[in-house]
């Protein structure tokens, strides 16, 4: 690393990257837009992630990293289930950070043809419907919820919510904000057993 390339620094270019490649896709970024926004230049972005490649899924694994650790604080709250499970929802809204969805979006699609961007993508999909079932069933456990089956809870509410935020990017003049989220609270609500009021 040259001297004066902070651990910082980095992130920062990462950051940009993020937010450059969520506003144009994969497909149409270039390393030269990254830099400009950036205010560096190609040859320093080259000589830190050698290729476009691997800037792009180390930029796709900075964002999964900050992601991941959203889940953890959910994880480690102290909150209710019915508490950790609204805060798990608001988390993965549809209509949360427009930025983001366009860039986990545009790696999904990716992910068909690059295994880094795939594992990464697999591995933040796990450990957010892993953590969505484990608040069903402590919900279960205390007596918040009814669910027969916290699994396919935890795989139906986070596929119709990962549809969703899909049709809210892709087609956003379909559903306003509002309706979306009332999709998903309703549907996660009815898995439960609790009443739409509730989330």
């Amino acid at each position: 690393m040259t001297p004066g390339f902070s651990r910082l620094r980095r992130e920062d270019l990462l950051k940009t990257a993020c937010e450059v490649i969520a506003e144009r896709g994969f497909g149409h970024t270039r390393t030269l837009d990254i830099a400009r926004a950036a205010g560096v230049s190609q040859a320093l972005l080259f000589y830190h992630f050698e290729t476009k490649d691997r800037l792009f899924e180390q930029a796709f694994s900075y964002a999964a990293r900050l992601h991941l650790n959203a889940l953890n604080q959910i994880e480690r709250s102290e909150r209710s289930p019915r508490e950790r499970l609204k805060l798990l929802l608001k988390r993965c809204s549809p209509t949360a950070g427009p930025d983001g969805w366009r860039l986990w979006i545009d790696a999904w699609a990716e992910s068909m043809r690059n295994t880094d961007l795939e594992e990464t993508s697999r591995r933040l999909d796990v450990r957010g419907r892993t953590l969505l079932r484990e608040i069903i069933e402590d919900g279960v456990a205390s007596g918040d919820f009814v669910c027969a089956d916290p699994d396919g809870a935890s795989w139906r509410i986070f596929a119709l919510s990962d549809g969703l935020a899909i049709q809210w990017n892709v087609h956003g003049r379909l559903l306003s904000r509002r309706r979306v989220a009332q999709l998903v609270r309703t549907a996660a609500a009815a898995e439960v057993g609790l009443d739409v009021e509730d989330l």
